[in-house]
């Protein structure tokens, strides 16, 4: 499959390093994926991040005797350590529940995230000093900054905490724009 590196041995570092980043950026998904619950998606990437896993540790093994063949063996591991997660950051898949604490009328912050159509729900609580309001929202974590930006906007000192949410039903969520609608 690769007899070219007989011919061009130097290839072979570049090679290593290219794959390694593949492989390793395909787990770090792949593991994101599963943390999700996502059945169908995981085990296709896991299916192409280990093929080209034995693809690359096979060169490894047979031609690899050299110290910068181990070096970009360990860079590829790390750079892709690196890719994985900003892809995962880029591709934001999933929930998160937005959860903000604030001594403001809860009732203002309800009506902005619902303007910009995300669905919340209010509690109110007893802070250790004062009476409190507990806003929460379930969003696409792609939703985050917004979500983030009309907290931010109604109270700067707001108490905010984000947890990962593994499944959801139902629920009021803001409308996504398809790619394929004309204007």
């Amino acid at each position: 499959m690769f007899d070219f590196l007989d011919v061009y041995p130097w290839l072979l570092p570049g090679v290593i390093f290219l794959g390694r980043i593949a492989d390793v950026s395909l787990g770090t998904l792949r593991i994101i994926f599963v943390s999700k619950g996502e059945k169908n998606i995981a085990p296709l990437i896991g299916f192409v991040e280990i093929f080209i896993w034995v693809v690359i540790i096979a060169q490894v093994f047979s031609r690899a005797n050299d110290m910068f063949s181990y070096l970009s063996y360990a860079a590829g591991y790390a750079v892709g350590t690196y890719i994985g997660l900003h892809l995962e950051a880029k591709i934001g898949f999933g929930f998160i529940k937005y959860r903000v604490f604030t001594i403001k009328n809860g009732l203002a912050l309800i009506a902005a995230l619902n303007k910009h159509g995300f669905g919340s729900t209010l509690v109110h609580g007893k802070g250790s000093t004062v009476e409190i309001d507990i806003v929460e929202a379930v969003v696409r974590r792609k939703d985050m900054k917004p979500v983030e930006d009309i907290v931010m906007d109604f109270d700067s000192k707001a108490f905010c905490v984000v947890e990962d949410v593994r499944a959801k039903q139902l629920g009021i969520f803001a409308r996504r724009q398809s790619l394929l609608k004309c204007k």
